[in-house]
């Protein structure tokens, strides 16, 4: 299993929204970033990821599951853009901002320290641990 990070503005798809979704879950569409794209393209079905919330909050919230590998963007007839869907698994007992991970050198080779505006990203197996150890659940 693999682990991504999927950053979502809340004023237009909130982990609200996401959990509304139920077990049909919804597709990570607009994606308009080659190297986002391609990590979509990697995922497989059953892979876990964070929902993080952007702008203001600038925090991990939640826990979703992809549950379909890399199709067509539904948003756009240009065959480049590709997304996956995810589902809502469970959310954070504590979210895990920003300024904590970025306060942990732990975390200094993470991609969302490094590369903060990339919308979809990897998480490496450690990170992943730390971060749910840090927000008060089970891996």
């Amino acid at each position: 299993m693999n682990y991504w990070l999927f950053k979502s503005e809340p004023s237009s798809w909130s982990w609200a929204d996401q959990v509304a979704k139920g077990d049909t879950g919804e597709e990570w569409d607009g994606v308009r970033n080659y190297q986002a794209r391609n990590f979509m393209r990697e995922m497989a079905v059953g892979d876990r990821g964070f929902f993080y919330h952007s702008q203001d909050e600038k925090a991990v919230v939640g826990i979703v599951e992809v549950i379909s590998e890399a199709h067509q963007d539904s948003t756009t007839t240009q065959d480049r853009w590709q997304c996956v869907d995810i589902k809502a698994i469970k959310e954070l007992p504590s979210p895990v901002s920003l300024a904590e991970i970025k306060g942990d050198p732990f975390f200094d080779n993470m991609p969302l320290v490094k590369s903060p505006r990339l919308s979809v990203q990897p998480v490496a197996k450690e990170n992943w641990k730390k971060i749910c150890q840090m927000a008060g659940c089970e891996t």
